[in-house]
């Protein structure tokens, strides 16, 4: 009966605290723990798009948890998918990360960017470690358009790619 007690508690504390809880408690009392650094990129969520003759370009961000969002982007010419990332946006210790894993690039290891700037309408993101892009600004047009621009070294030049979208959703 003991054994069975025991091994009753401990399974119930292993379950309880390897869920991922967004709750604090203060004072004895339990509160919701807000993710302040997230909530400024909540006008990522939705799909956007840049469409032109030679290419389309498409990035699609969703909430994956109350911590942390998820994005994917890609180029697509014709029919076939030329380029793929794929992007975790999520607070940690009360500051903003993107991490970026782009297919075929960085034997598809996690670059990360943290959160240098921010307002109501950009966010600036950078890792001066990296060498293109050391830094990534999205910029809030509107409601519905946004501009993300890319900024680093590429062959020892000083480069930038600027990418305009609509949201589609």
């Amino acid at each position: 009966m003991k054994k069975t007690l025991v091994i009753t508690l401990l399974s119930i504390i292993l379950i309880t605290s390897c869920k991922k809880e967004s709750q604090i408690e203060v004072f004895g009392i339990k509160t919701k723990k807000e993710f302040n650094q997230l909530k400024k990129a909540n006008w990522f969520i939705g799909s956007w798009e840049n469409s032109s003759k030679e290419a389309t370009f498409k990035e699609i961000w969703k909430t994956k948890n109350d911590s942390s969002f998820v994005g994917e982007s890609f180029v697509i010419v014709e029919k076939d998918t030329v380029f793929y990332e794929k992007i975790d946006l999520f607070e940690s210790n009360d500051s903003l990360f993107y991490k970026v894993s782009v297919k075929d690039q960085n034997k598809e290891k996690p670059v990360s960017f943290y959160l240098t700037k921010s307002d109501d309408k950009e966010l600036t993101f950078e890792n001066p470690k990296h060498d293109f892009p050391n830094k990534i600004v999205y910029t809030k047009i509107t409601n519905d358009s946004l501009v993300a621009v890319i900024y680093g070294k590429k062959d020892g030049k000083e480069m930038s790619e600027t990418f305009p979208m609509k949201k589609t959703k």
